[in-house]
């Protein structure tokens, strides 16, 4: 009866502080999600096997399950409870990082993902963003040493190694994420921006590097020259199919289960997502996606103008712009803005590690946005 109650209080405590307008928006996108994943993917899934098994649909929705737990417990936590998690579990997936090209599965020619045998197969790079984002944070905003540049150049050194393995998977995508992760909240911190300048363009410098001079990023040069130039490139045959759904879809779709892209593309309920509804929905569904999106970043940069402690701001700040980044960079693709990346839709795309991952950063977002206790 005591754990019951225990059990009961806590829930009540929880919901009773929690930004109910915040989680609704959450949850919305999450079923958003898993509607297009049954009326989608998992159509299709089961027409070419002949049966009326939904696999597809029923592991996104055994992921969001997973993913909604993920989400109370890292809600209901007491604040510094949450950073010293946090720092703990960026550790344990730092070292789970440094272990993908020795024991990482390789799929495509790049080395990304670890298989536990008994769990499936997971992505250690969708574990580290979230709490490289409060590491960051915590670091910026530590008491005990005062010299600023020193921190900058201390959670420059971390977002550098973190890079660097990716870099080593290959994944330029999530690369360029991190670093801009790292260079919004340092620009929140109050940098000046004389240094930000030059060390933006110094990136983009090694980055140009690497992608024309290093041969392990053949693949990226050619993708660029494709992108810009159709004809002397091999890599547009997803972008040009996903634009070309696009199109087909028009204002108002094709119907539901009439899109051939899903047929065509291999990670289009992944990479692809937002393409596979626009030809089935119609260009009005992904104005309404993308909406919610706006809705949610907006909610939480109202909680962060609200908000008084440095800490708390920077984390809020870095969780809901990598989800804005995140989003932006998976239409882009989709729409030829930008090259392939293999970046997937927050909330919206099939695949376990993706949902954990913003998960973890919905769970961070709705602790740091609870109402304060005094």
């Amino acid at each position: 009866m005591d754990i019951k109650n225990f059990i009961f209080r806590k829930y009540y405590e929880w919901w009773k502080n929690l930004d109910k307008f915040i989680f609704s928006v959450i949850i919305l996108l999450f079923l958003t999600g898993l509607f297009f994943s049954l009326v989608s993917t998992s159509l299709i899934a089961s027409d070419k096997l002949d049966t009326n098994d939904y696999s597809f649909f029923f592991k996104h929705l055994v992921f969001i399950i997973l993913g909604l737990i993920i989400i109370f417990l890292f809600s209901s936590l007491d604040q510094e409870q949450l950073y010293k998690f946090s720092v703990m579990i960026f550790l344990i997936s730092t070292v789970l990082l440094v272990l993908v090209p020795i024991i990482g599965v390789e799929v495509k020619g790049s080395k990304r993902w670890i298989d536990f045998y008994l769990l499936p197969r997971f992505q250690p790079i969708e574990l580290v963003k979230p709490f490289l984002i409060i590491f960051v944070s915590l670091t910026l905003t530590y008491k005990r040493y005062h010299n600023i540049y020193l921190k900058y150049l201390f959670s420059f050194l971390i977002t550098l190694f973190i890079a660097l393995l990716l870099a080593m998977q290959p994944d330029i995508g999530q690369t360029i994420l991190i670093f801009s992760s790292w260079l919004i909240l340092i620009f929140t911190s109050g940098i000046n921006i004389l240094p930000l300048i030059i060390l933006f363009f110094t990136l983009v410098s090694v980055i140009l590097y690497l992608i024309f001079f290093v041969n392990k990023f053949e693949y990226i040069k050619d993708r660029l020259f494709s992108f810009f130039d159709s004809d002397t490139g091999t890599h547009n045959f997803q972008s040009d199919k996903a634009i070309e759904s696009i199109i087909s879809g028009g204002f108002f779709g094709k119907g539901i289960g009439e899109g051939t892209l899903k047929n065509r593309v291999p990670e289009a309920h992944t990479d692809y997502i937002i393409s596979v509804i626009s030809e089935e929905f119609g260009i009005i569904a992904i104005i309404l996606i993308l909406s919610l999106f706006l809705i949610f970043i907006y909610s939480v940069f109202k909680k962060v103008y609200l908000e008084d402690n440095e800490k708390t701001k920077l984390v809020l700040v870095g969780c809901s712009s990598l989800i804005l980044m995140q989003t932006i960079i998976h239409t882009g693709v989709n729409i030829r803005l930008f090259p392939t990346t293999g970046m997937t839709l927050p909330f919206i795309s099939y695949g376990g590690s993706s949902i954990i991952s913003i998960s973890i950063l919905s769970g961070i977002i709705l602790n740091l946005t609870k109402r304060k206790i005094y």
